[in-house]
């Protein structure tokens, strides 16, 4: 179901536009975005916030760029930062597709993507964010021995993911069918997966790592 327009959402952006990426224009290094050199990492679709708030608050040494084409989706996720006051997390308003463009070579160390879209009527398969032409975009931007954290509630979501998976140069590790059953510790729920997870739902979860040495 489609998220109605909020309210005054041009002006709720506003007011955090301190925490905006409007545009990656003019940026040689990501690191430039938070003035200071700590590690970059990346999250795909950042949905409401609650993720990269309790991920960027457990973690103040580590830069974070959330990305989520929903203004009005992406609107709460900045709110909640702001509240919050953490200086540690950006926020780009647009489609991840807009890195394809830019020349962000190997300056992330980890990307988060939780959740997605599955993208399930026929035809749209190169639209799911583990199609092999966005691990492209990913082996690119990630460093030496660069992460990939992937979460799903859809079981053939996650097939067609692993099945992506090796057939890229990458590392597959700590696959699990049932996350919250499988004994992981430090798990970081969105509310996506709070809710479905608590109507029994299982979760699936990978992780992968890129260009290795």
């Amino acid at each position: 179901m489609r998220m109605r327009r909020k309210k005054h959402r041009e002006e709720r952006y506003e007011k955090c536009i301190g925490l905006a990426v409007e545009s990656f224009d003019g940026i040689d290094n990501l690191k430039d975005i938070f003035g200071n050199g700590n590690p970059v990492h990346m999250e795909i679709g950042c949905g409401k916030g609650r993720f990269m708030l309790n991920l960027a608050s457990l973690n103040p040494d580590i830069n974070y760029i959330a990305i989520e084409k929903s203004m009005d989706v992406i609107i709460m996720a900045m709110e909640k930062i702001d509240k919050a006051g953490l200086t540690n997390v950006r926020f780009y308003a647009g489609d991840v597709d807009i890195l394809k463009e830019k020349a962000f070579d190997s300056q992330v160390e980890r990307i988060y993507v939780n959740f997605c879209d599955p993208w399930k009527k026929s035809g749209q398969a190169k639209r799911r964010l583990t199609h092999g032409n966005y691990l492209a975009l990913y082996e690119k931007l990630l460093c030496k021995n660069g992460e990939l954290f992937f979460k799903t509630d859809n079981r053939k979501l996650f097939e067609f993911s692993l099945n992506s998976f090796a057939a890229f140069p990458l590392r597959m590790q700590n696959i699990t069918l049932d996350l919250h059953n499988s004994g992981y510790e430090g798990n970081i729920m969105t509310e996506y997966e709070e809710n479905f997870s608590s109507q029994g739902f299982p979760i699936y979860r990978c992780e992968c790592i890129f260009n290795i040495d």
